[in-house]
């Protein structure tokens, strides 16, 4: 997962004297631009060596999970985001069609996700530091190191969080050079340099699995799961619809593009990994390290093994940066709207919202404490993983039924892009999106056969139990609020049940493509700030 969430826009000014959350410059994004905002958002390299366990059978999960995950949810977002194009993303969304309290539970989870999602990233980021160093033997007992990796894991996240307190532009200029640098160039080297070793009759360690999977032995699935976590991000990026020409024709085309482009990015950097490393040896840490190592060795250049290390180690910074300050941006709309405490809304000099950030600090540090308990550091890495994954389905399972509630609560809203096929289109999207998260969910909460993760019921039992607090936590927090809470200097622009007068469930009385006037949008804001926490329709 590589997708980061995009602040708000600078509020203009209405005339009476209130500010506009919803000012978005339209016809900036072409189809091409698009499609590589999605391409350079959910593309990353660190998930490779999970998916190269499978070699050819691979090729087969990608696809499914394109098919299943990445296609029908990338359209359901972007129908989304061109109806309901006022700040809060799929808070928003999900408030629309089911209230805030649903609505504040998918966007903790978003937040979690990330969260829980650090930890895998940061571990990752130790063990490529540990690869910068020679010989090889020294950089696997160190990668394989807990204290090491705990240690160079709370050193990377509390610097790169320092460096958000002083602004997202500081965090921006680290992540787009990491991007560059630590994803895109390792990966096409990877790609090239696994080509030229094929084309060369170098020695090839991928076995000859049939390309249909044995889905008998659940076990040995599992690990395919987390292909859905890999195409993340598609909500995030679906906001930027409205800033396209003709998101109507030019969306469906960047999406497709965008899909092709990671698809074969993704099965080329696994079938290289693969082919060079023996699938019973390969570790979802070290492996990608490893396969740079292997191939440049082969012609005589083990040192730019360490180079590319040094790359990626460079990339991850630059993706801790840059995700550091989302999950922030994303919970301040649900601050703003009046679900979380004034104290936690506060922003310092550089629009940074300090406690959020020291409050995520804290679960991801909890959370890196894991790798002490669980028997080694890849175990910890992928329960991790699987735990993020889970939270994840969850958020996207949210979405598909908002989806299908506004469809027939909303039924005239202006939509700036539609889902093809209309009723049919509908059900085929949906049908296939949910199964697949659903089949997606349940292989998540079982241990993979091919990593020793401790005992099962132990590895179950902390992915029920991560899962069920992280569910309720919001909930309660949200069981809690109080008239207090709701900061009436926000104006945060009201939700459209808000502006009828009617509940989240009930179909709405606007003719087709009506927009409600100012004064309409303004009464219902002080209506409101009013009727926080005593509103039924809350």
């Amino acid at each position: 997962m590589s997708s980061r969430p995009t602040p708000p826009p600078e509020p203009a000014t209405t005339s009476s004297g209130r500010k506009k959350l919803n000012s978005t410059a339209k016809g900036t994004l072409t189809m091409w631009a698009m499609a590589i905002l999605i391409i350079t958002s959910i593309l990353s390299l660190r998930g490779l060596p999970s998916e190269a366990k499978y070699g050819i059978q691979s090729i087969f999960y990608y696809l499914f999970a394109a098919a299943v995950f990445l296609l029908p949810f990338s359209l359901v977002c972007a129908e989304l985001a061109s109806t309901y194009t006022k700040q809060g993303g799929l808070y928003r969304w999900v408030s629309e069609a089911f209230g805030p309290r649903l609505g504040w539970l998918a966007m903790f989870l978003e937040w979690q996700t990330i969260v829980i999602w650090f930890p895998t990233i940061l571990m990752f980021a130790a063990v490529s530091l540990a690869y910068i160093f020679w010989p090889e033997s020294f950089d696997e007992a160190l990668a394989s190191n807990k204290i090491y990796n705990l240690a160079i894991a709370m050193l990377v996240y509390w610097l790169a969080t320092w460096n958000a307190f002083r602004g997202q532009k500081s965090a921006n200029v680290l992540s787009s050079y990491g991007g560059l640098v630590g994803t895109i160039i390792p990966g096409a080297v990877l790609i090239v340099l696994g080509v030229i070793y094929f084309i060369a009759g170098k020695p090839v360690e991928l076995t000859h699995e049939p390309f249909i999977p044995d889905f008998s032995n659940v076990g040995t699935i599992v690990l395919a799961a987390s292909i859905f976590l890999f195409y993340a991000g598609m909500e995030i990026q679906a906001v930027h619809i409205t800033d396209m020409r003709n998101p109507a024709k030019d969306f469906p085309k960047a999406v497709f593009v965008a899909i092709i482009a990671i698809v074969v990015i993704n099965v080329l950097g696994t079938l290289m990994i693969g082919l060079s490393i023996p699938a019973k040896d390969i570790n979802l840490l070290q492996s990608l390290l490893m396969a740079y190592k292997i191939l440049w060795s082969s012609f005589g250049l083990s040192w730019l093994g360490n180079v590319m290390a040094l790359f990626i180690m460079f990339g991850v910074i630059g993706q801790v940066s840059a995700l550091v300050t989302g999950p922030a941006t994303g919970l301040m709309a649900v601050a703003q709207s009046g679900y979380l405490p004034r104290s936690l809304q506060r922003t310092n000099k550089n629009n940074v919202n300090v406690p959020i950030l020291l409050i995520e600090g804290g679960f991801v540090t909890i959370l890196c404490l894991v790798i002490i308990v669980l028997p080694t550091v890849e175990s910890a890495y992928q329960i991790m993983s699987q735990l993020a994954t889970i939270i994840y389905l969850v958020m996207v399972i949210i979405i598909y039924g908002a989806f299908i509630r506004l469809r027939r609560t909303a039924p005239g809203k202006k939509r700036g892009f539609k889902v093809p096929g209309g009723k049919f289109g509908e059900i085929v999207v949906c049908t296939l999106g949910i199964a697949g998260a659903l089949l997606a969910l349940v292989l998540s909460f079982l241990p993979p056969s091919q990593i020793t993760t401790g005992s099962p019921t132990v590895y179950i039992g902390i992915l029920i139990v991560g899962a069920c607090v992280i569910i309720a936590l919001p909930l309660v927090v949200y069981s809690m609020r109080k008239p207090s809470w709701r900061n009436p200097d926000a104006h945060f622009y009201p939700f459209d049940w808000q502006i009828e007068g009617r509940r989240p469930g009930e179909v709405s009385k606007w003719a087709p493509g009506y927009e409600p006037t100012e004064a309409e949008v303004e009464a219902a804001e002080d209506n409101a700030v009013a009727t926080h926490c005593s509103d039924k329709k809350c």
